[in-house]
């Protein structure tokens, strides 16, 4: 799924900032498109995976370094 061209930066933001950035985008979007959101708060991804239980999306969250998170997130 790292095929993503829009990337949500979300360095330095802390809850819910980037909950909402994530849902506002979520909202724009048709199905089957994707987008990446890339935080460095651990709390972000916590937040974010108790929120996908109600998401129409798919997400796949990686750990690329430590302490820094890439989400790929797929509206269904």
């Amino acid at each position: 799924m790292k095929d993503e061209s829009k990337i949500i930066d979300c360095f330095g933001d802390i809850c819910p900032v980037p909950i909402l950035k994530m849902d506002t985008e979520l909202e724009r979007m048709k199905s089957g498109e994707k987008f990446m959101l890339v935080t460095d708060h651990s709390c972000t991804i916590e937040a974010i995976k108790e929120k996908s239980r109600g998401l129409n999306a798919e997400l796949e969250i990686i750990e690329v370094m430590n302490g820094v998170w890439e989400v790929y997130v797929t509206k269904k």
